[in-house]
Parts: C-alpha cells; sequence; structure tokens
C-alpha cells in the first residue's frame, strides 16, 4: 500500500528553453505539443506552457541577439527531465535550455492543469516614446571611451 501511495507522488519541475527568433507561432507549438507529447509518455502531467514572447538576450545565442522563450511547467520524474532535455538537444530549433526541480512529492491531483498563456515579449523597438539605445555601450560617457579607444589605435598604426 505504501509503495502505491509514493508511486502516485511526483517532483514538479520547470523547463525554460529558448527557441530561434525567427520560429513561427505554428512551429512553437508545434514544440510545445512534442515536450508536452514525451511528458505524457512518461507518465508526468503538464501544468502550463507560458511562451514570454521574442526578448533581447544577454549575448547574441546562435549568432541570435534575440530569441523566443517558452516557460513549461510539470510534474515527473528525474528520469522524465534527462528525456525532455535529450530531445531538446536534438532539436535544431532549440538554441539553450535549462530545468529546475520545484518541489518534492507533488501530489498530482492537487494540482490544476491551467490554460496556456502566450505574453507580447519585449516590445521596446516598436514603443512609440522608447528612446533611442546610445551606441556608446549603454554606460555614461561612452563617446569619451569612444575618442580614447580611437586615438589609441591611431598611435599604435603609427609606431608601425
Amino acid at each position: 500500500m505504501a509503495e502505491t501511495q509514493a508511486a502516485k507522488r511526483l517532483r514538479e519541475y520547470e523547463t525554460i528553453f529558448l527557441v530561434k527568433p525567427d520560429l513561427t507561432d505554428d512551429n512553437v507549438d508545434k514544440l510545445k505539443e512534442r515536450v508536452r507529447g514525451i511528458v505524457s509518455r512518461e507518465g508526468g502531467k503538464v501544468l502550463r506552457f507560458t511562451v514570454w514572447g521574442k526578448k533581447k538576450t544577454l549575448f547574441p545565442i546562435a549568432k541570435q541577439p534575440r530569441a523566443i522563450y517558452v516557460h513549461a511547467s510539470y510534474l515527473g520524474s528525474s528520469g522524465l527531465v534527462a528525456e525532455i532535455e535529450r530531445n531538446l538537444k536534438n532539436l535544431d530549433e532549440v538554441t539553450r535550455y535549462i530545468s529546475v526541480k520545484l518541489a518534492d512529492e507533488v501530489d498530482p491531483e492537487t494540482r490544476p492543469v491551467l490554460e496556456d498563456l502566450k505574453l507580447a515579449g519585449d516590445v521596446e523597438e516598436t514603443r512609440p516614446g522608447a528612446p533611442e539605445p546610445r551606441e556608446g555601450g549603454g554606460f555614461r560617457g561612452g563617446d569619451v571611451a569612444e575618442e580614447s579607444v580611437g586615438e589609441a589605435e591611431e598611435e599604435s598604426s603609427e609606431e608601425a
């Protein structure tokens, strides 16, 4: 009896993966359905998918300055996480992923399945009245730093 009760308890995980920014909504939905199929096949339960939209990354990933962020929240075992990550690694559309365990021994009956969400993502480029990005690297005094770098390059070329 204790074994069957322990078998019903699952761990709660979340996986965030970055998708190439030129993918259409249909292709992102296909990726979500693929992950949903893996979770159901391995005996887990998908709680919610949230597409955070296209956002600027801290540094270029796969030579792209932006990516589509997708967040998946689900219940399952550690083997399920390994299977999801193995599949994400094999997909060319997915550039990065990370999985985190949120809780141990969660009863799947108490966790409702929530509706998938789709957020707008960054709209800085299209927002009217947004300040123009500065070319000086984003810090104060960028013009001074650029001049000193230019002078150093001129001096080194004169010496040669």
